[in-house]
């Protein structure tokens, strides 16, 4: 049937045209088969030709087919009819613009080209549908072989469909352009049509890579068809729902909605559009979108691109979205908070705002503070992240600027390392953008202000301690008086005026009365000329006005600054807490961290020294990123100086540096080194800076003095220059060895008896020297070298010279020689001879002076005994690693020429044989070598021939005479000194050892104490079996009162346990009782401790029992809150199941062998910290009857009613719930057992005895538990510490406390 005779209709399913009634509109007579195709489109063509768009009244069934065979096509078939389609359309289009300027149409002409355009419309729309679908499949097909062929087929063909969907849109577009109501005969145009042409675009957008750069072209053709449909064919209602559908079902239309939105606000002047669309959001229950997930992410999207792009038309209608900061689903409130902060940037900014905006701008600010401390962590980053905004925009009003300081210094604490890390970046951000400057105000600087105020007040005659009301009231009756006696002349009124008057007077303000002076008393006049008139009143007012607005302005000036002095408060609070977070866990916090003080010390906070200093470690941290942030930090801090030429640049970066190692201890000047060192192997250490370290070391003299003033130091310039070029030096060492004779001659021999301290920095300097040289040959230098004459004449000359420099030098001269030197015993054992003679002379012209008993001075004897202890280190250092080395070396050379001879001479069988034989020899040639290291040791260096024989009973004599000998540093020295001596000999130190150990405890000198533990640490690596038993007394020192002596302590026994060198046992309980140590830097050694010792496998799991029974013991002196400080911190490793599954058994059992009340609630809390899981709570309900008598005390029902909160809260998720239906629901009874349990009463023998006894089970529990061992037996439980103690607790069952 032809379609000129009746209607066609747009079908809602493309089989409603197979159906219908014929009669009055359209349906298909016949779908054409595959074969049929062909002639048919080319009749269809020849059609087109004769009669234009007209010609699909009759071959629109022709095009219907192929779209119902479209999958069993070929390519070429396809493009075919897509291209006829679109010359169809298109000379349709530029027809209906005559046709419908032309008045004359008849009412035939019209129904055929209306049924035309709909029909064309009808089957692009279907060919675009079809492409769109083939191009989705191809898609997801791409990573098959077939997408590659297909896609190189493609590019061969010359047709792709990605390239012809903007031609097609445009053309679509240019049709709807036209006013097509008149083919409707004036009236609207179909709905149906409208859609049809729409949801071409709506399909294209649904595409995933529609989002491309490549398609923008296409978004924007897409864009402005939906704008031509918005703006003539009132498709308004029909986009909003059809686009929240899409935000709701494709997260990636979200931003391009929001563009397209945007040009349709701005071009179009659709702005309804944009309430619309966030009215039919803001209508979506929250409680749905808690529940269903799937569209909330695009409506966030959606509004938050919205936001940034027309931030006014979003604020008219935000509220519409304010229900939604109330839901439980986090992103909506992130994407209106974003949405308001947006609007606080681009529209509610500035000083010209009215009160409503105003009042609009500090409710939105109200709202984001509020949310700083929101219960999702990715809000309160959310919201950080926009204040940080906010202030770096400079929007922010100046009284809101404290209270976000302040909310901002809360979140450093927050558990999120989100939420931490842009604290930081909005701290940094308000010290950037502050007000103030960014100078800290002292302390005292507030009791300053106050001053200038008093002082203001009593300037202008103004009582600051009396209010305005009080000092009214006591001057109303003189100004009552004086207002009478002013305005008498002009009074022509009665008692009534002169009430008014007096009403008048009482209403002015303080201010307005400080012209009058009032009398000495009630009745007299404040002026003495009783005819003063009203005017010259006012002219003699207006003077006292001017001190007036001065008070005003101090008052401004004095809380400016209290307000500069509130915020360094705050600023100075947060620097304390950032510089602790710099040792996270979390990479990203500690390079906020880093990059915070880099932004303090470039504004010049004082306190940002420490935390430049206190970042220095980092340099050494695994982790490349934050090695690099601390680099990069450095490199800005210091490689950047100011200056206008490069010796002016080079000049202030040497002093920089100078500044951090004023008063900075070894590990500091180590990490510095680290840094600039890598500075100088990436050669961005300039050569003038080099130079001038030399200049003003050694070279030029006269400079010095400059550095002197430059890093305000009074003692000698040239110390912080000196450990400042060793880094420098570390870099390229070869400039040490090119400058040596400069070092010795300047360092070593002009000036080495003014400052101990230059010589001691450059004999460190000199050991930069590389150890080795050419073929891998100790690098030597001979006896005779100006160096170690240099070194020998110092060392023999400072002897006899009371200098407290001389000491610290003497140890670093001795090592360099022992270093550089060929025979260092040599040159040492003359040092020793000379300085000997030394004391010896001095000894004789003491008995020589005096009559009674003879001594030498004190720093002799110390001087005597810091050498001895220094040289005996020293060469037994030498010998182990020098003397082994070189032996080995030798040997090897020697084994390679006779390997090299031998194959000259033998087959390869016999080469084998030789390399075993070879190889077996090495192996025992190195253990001869050892034996003969050890054996000059054991039997040679302590003989009775050897230099050292002499000086032993010397040391052994002061450590054994402390009466005797009370000098503090020569006790010192001394005890040090015995240590390095036991160093030498294993039989030596076996039996010094209980001297060593009584020293180390009985001591009153905390140095000796820490000196001691040093050398006993290094005695335990040499000789661990000799110090093996003297074990528990290193355990006892970590409980000294000194807090020095704890640390180093703490630091010898970190070493100690983590090198396997001590066994740990149950005394590592003293270790974990350091995390509760008042010293925060004791508290961080623990931490430290623990962080290595949990990087080996199972550690403090297999430790965890025995330090929860000791430190649970009463006697211990742990109380339980420091208990339950440590175990926070200890369980916090526990993260795998099998690990808590055991513990919570262990735990359990342990409850049976408790014997206080104070070891239950210890026990129960440990299992509180346990992240319990199904098992483990099957665990907990296995066990029960362990601790089922123990639930009586209130803490301990507490502490397992937290364990089934916290089990609760996982039960309440989705997949726990799965998980527990199906047999799984056993340890859902057992709060009922907990419930039950803790109503039961105590018996009487529990209630009257003070020890907690546990009673026997009852013989019915002992059936049921025998019935489940037969089942199921189980697993005996036994610990290390019960193992030792299973004899005597069998002896002593009921005799002292629980010994674990």
């Amino acid at each position: 049937m032809a379609a000129a005779s009746c209607e066609f209709q747009l079908p809602l399913a493309a089989d409603d045209l197979l159906r219908g009634d014929s009669s009055r509109h359209y349906v298909v007579q016949e779908v054409l088969s595959v074969r049929e195709l062909p002639p048919a489109i080319a009749a269809f063509r020849a059609a087109f030709r004769g009669r234009g768009a007209l010609a699909v009244l009759q071959h629109f069934d022709t095009v219907y087919s192929l779209l119902r065979h479209f999958r069993a096509l070929g390519a070429t078939a396809k493009e075919d009819a897509l291209e006829l389609m679109m010359q169809v359309v298109t000379h349709h289009s530029n027809e209906l613009s005559t046709i419908l300027s032309d008045s004359g149409l008849s009412h035939t002409d019209r129904d055929a080209h209306l049924n035309a355009l709909k029909m064309n419309c009808y089957l692009l729309s279907g060919l675009l549908e079809a492409f769109e679908m083939e191009a989705f499949k191809s898609g997801l097909a791409e990573v098959d072989p077939a997408g590659k062929n297909k896609k190189s087929r493609t590019k061969v063909s010359g047709f792709s469909w990605e390239d012809e969907r903007e031609p097609l849109l445009r053309l679509l577009t240019q049709l709807l352009q036209l006013d097509l109501r008149q083919l409707w005969s004036g009236l609207v145009v179909e709905e149906e049509f409208v859609s049809l042409l729409t949801g071409c675009c709506y399909r294209i957008l649904e595409n995933s890579n529609i989002g491309l750069q490549r398609y923008r072209a296409t978004r924007e053709a897409a864009t402005h068809l939906l704008a031509t449909a918005l703006t003539h064919y009132d498709h308004m209602f029909s986009a909003t729902l059809k686009i929240a559908q899409m935000l709701q079902h494709f997260e990636h239309v979200a931003p391009l909605f929001a563009q397209a939105v945007t040009l349709w606000a701005k071009e179009y002047g659709l702005k309804s559009i944009v309430g619309e669309l966030l009215r039919e959001i803001g209508q979506k229950c929250p409680q749905e979108l808690a529940r269903d997930t799937s569209g909330i992410k695009g409506y966030a999207v959606f509004i938050t691109e919205l936001a940034e792009q027309i931030p006014a038309l979003v604020l008219s209608n935000m509220s519409v979205l304010l229900r939604h900061l109330d839901g439980e689903n986090y992103m909506m409130r992130n994407a209106i908070l974003s949405a308001m902060a947006e609007a606080l940037l681009q529209v509610l900014n500035g000083d010209q705002l009215e009160e409503a905006a105003r009042g609009t701008r500090d409710h939105f600010l109200n709202t984001l503070q509020a949310h700083i401390c929101d219960v999702n962590g990715f809000v309160r980053s959310r919201v950080l992240q926009l204040f940080t905004r906010i202030v770096q925009g400079k929007v922010l009003p100046l009284t809101q600027f404290l209270s976000v300081v302040s909310l901002a210094v809360g979140r450093l604490k927050d558990k999120s390392v989100v939420v931490v890390k842009n604290a930081i970046q909005l701290l940094a951000a308000f010290l950037s953008n502050n007000p103030y400057s960014c100078k800290v105000i002292p302390i005292n600087m507030v009791d300053m202000l106050e001053v200038c105020l008093q002082a203001e007040y009593m300037q202008y005659g103004v009582a600051p301690t009396i209010t305005p009301e009080e000092e009214w009231e006591a001057m109303l009756p003189e100004v009552r008086a004086a207002a009478r006696q002013i305005l008498q002349p002009l009074q022509e009124e009665e008692d009534e005026e002169m009430l008014e008057v007096e009403e008048t007077a009482e209403g002015t303000s303080c201010s307005c009365c400080a012209g009058f002076c009032p009398g000495e008393n009630s009745g007299d006049s404040p002026c003495d000329n009783g005819s003063l008139t009203i005017e010259e009143a006012v002219l003699e007012e207006q003077p006292q006005e001017q001190p007036q607005m001065e008070l005003v302005k101090q008052e401004m000036l004095v809380q400016y600054l209290q307000d500069a002095y509130n915020f360094s408060v705050k600023i100075t609070e947060a620097l304390s807490l950032i510089s602790k977070l710099m040792y996270e866990n979390s990479v990203s916090v500690v390079q906020e961290a880093i990059e915070f003080f880099v932004t303090v010390s470039q504004f010049g906070v004082p306190q940002a020294l420490l935390g430049v200093r206190r970042m220095l470690p980092l340099v050494w941290s695994k982790e490349s990123g934050i090695k690099e942030a601390v680099l990069n930090a450095y490199r800005q801090l210091y490689l950047s100086p100011s200056g206008d030429s490069e010796r002016a640049r080079a000049q202030n970066l040497v002093c920089s540096l100078s500044l951090i190692m004023v008063d900075a201890s070894l590990g500091t000047i180590q990490c510095l080194e680290e840094i600039i060192s890598e500075f100088v192997q990436k050669d961005e250490i300039k050569p003038a800076v080099i130079q001038l370290l030399w200049e003003r070391a050694f070279c030029k003299p006269q400079g010095l003095l400059l550095l002197v003033i430059d890093i305000y130091c009074k003692v000698s310039s040239a110390l912080p220059v000196i450990p400042l070029s060793l880094p420098f030096h570390r870099g390229k060492p070869e400039i040490i060895g090119s400058n040596l004779d400069v070092l010795v001659t300047v360092g070593l021999a002009e000036r080495v008896c003014e400052d101990y301290r230059l010589a001691e920095e450059v004999c460190n300097a000199i050991s930069k020297l590389p150890a080795r040289g050419k073929n891998n040959v100790p690098f030597r230098l001979p006896q005779e070298q100006a160096l170690f004459v240099c070194l020998s004449e110092a060392v023999s000359n400072g002897f006899a010279q009371p200098s407290s420099h001389w000491i610290p030098f003497m140890e670093a001269a001795i090592t360099l020689i022992y270093q550089l030197a060929e025979c260092p015993e040599k040159i040492c054992a003359h040092i020793l001879q000379v300085c000997s003679q030394k004391a010896l002379e001095n000894l004789q012209e003491t008995d020589g002076v005096s009559d009674g008993a003879s001594s030498l001075p004190t720093f002799l004897l110390l001087h005597l005994v810091s050498l001895v202890g220094q040289v005996a280190l020293r060469q037994v250092a030498h010998l182990e690693v020098s003397v082994s080395a070189e032996l080995r070396r030798r040997r090897i050379l020697r084994e390679e020429e006779k390997t090299k001879k031998h194959k000259e001479r033998s087959d390869s069988r016999n080469d084998t044989t030789m390399e075993e034989e070879l190889g077996l020899i090495g192996a025992s040639a190195d253990d001869t070598e050892a034996e003969l290291i050890r054996s000059i040791c054991e039997t040679e260096l302590l003989d009775e021939k050897h230099l050292f024989s002499a000086f032993v009973p010397l040391v052994l004599k002061i450590c054994n005479n402390p009466g005797l000998y009370s000098d503090p540093a020569l006790r010192a020295a001394a005890a040090l000194t015995l240590g390095k001596v036991c160093m030498i000999s294993s039989e030596f130190c076996d039996s010094h050892l209980r001297l060593l150990f009584t020293m180390m405890e009985k001591s009153p000198l905390p140095v000796v104490r820490s000196n001691l533990i040093i050398a006993a640490g290094d005695l335990a690596i040499r000789f661990p079996n000799q110090v093996e038993p003297w074990t528990p007394h290193l355990y006892a020192r970590l409980r000294d009162p000194c807090q020095s002596v704890r640390q180093t302590a703490g630091v010898v026994m970190t070493h100690l346990i983590l090198k396997d060198m001590v066994k740990v046992k149950g005394q590592v309980s003293e270790m974990a009782a350091l995390l509760i140590d008042p010293e925060e830097a004791i508290v961080g050694v623990a931490q430290n401790f623990f962080n290595e010792l949990s990087n080996k496998d199972n550690a403090i799991y297999n430790l965890l029992p025995d330090i929860i029974s000791r430190l649970s013991d009463p006697d211990c002196g742990v109380d339980e809150e420091s208990f339950h400080t440590i175990m926070r911190h200890l369980f916090s490793y526990i993260t795998k199941d099998k690990q808590t599954e055991s513990l919570v058994e262990k735990l359990c059992q342990r409850f049976r062998t408790a014997r206080n009340e104070r070891q239950y609630r210890d026990l129960s809390h440990c299992l509180s910290l346990l992240p319990i899981s199904e098992r483990g709570l099957h665990k907990l309900q296995d066990n029960f009857d362990c601790f089922a008598d123990k639930l009586q005390d209130p803490a301990v029902y507490s502490c397992f009613q937290a364990v089934l909160v916290r089990f609760r809260r996982a039960f309440g998720k989705p997949e726990t719930k799965v998980r527990m239906v199906g047999g799984k629901q056993k340890a859902a009874t057992f709060p009922f057992f907990l419930a039950g349990c803790r109503r039961q009463p105590l018996s009487a023998a529990n209630r009257d005895d003070d020890d907690f006894v546990t009673p026997r089970p009852q013989a019915l529990r002992n059936n049921k538990c025998a019935q489940k061992s037969h089942r199921r037996k189980k697993t005996v439980i036994t610990f290390s510490s019960d193992e030792e103690n299973s004899s005597e607790n069998g002896k002593q069952r009921g005799g002292e406390g629980l010994e674990i």
